[in-house]
């Protein structure tokens, strides 16, 4: 069954503050050459019919209006995962998709 993986971070310009607890906690491990740490979220989708572009498109919708508080996060990456479902242009990573 095809899956679409959506990624979802708190703008860069918040604090996190899960985040600077598991860097806090990393440095007390003795691994202090991790300085920084964000923490988000990640939804796998699994969908019936095609993996297609108009697809990926329902499901940024999606991730834009429901899956995701656009006054304190960014939606970083919608995209197809398994075998068979990546499509050309599907993959939007690192870069915060904007709402239409």
């Amino acid at each position: 069954m095809p899956t679409i993986v959506v990624e979802v971070m708190p703008k860069a310009v918040l604090l996190d503050p899960q985040g600077k607890a598991v860097a806090g906690a990393l440095h007390r491990l003795g691994k202090s050459r991790f300085t920084d740490v964000r923490l988000g979220k990640r939804f796998e989708i699994a969908f019936e019919g095609d993996a297609d572009e108009a697809t990926l498109a329902e499901v940024r919708e999606l991730a834009e209006s429901m899956l995701s508080n656009s006054v304190i996060e960014d939606v970083v990456s919608v995209h197809f995962v398994g075998s068979g479902t990546q499509t050309n242009g599907a993959h939007v990573a690192g870069t915060p998709v904007e709402a239409s």
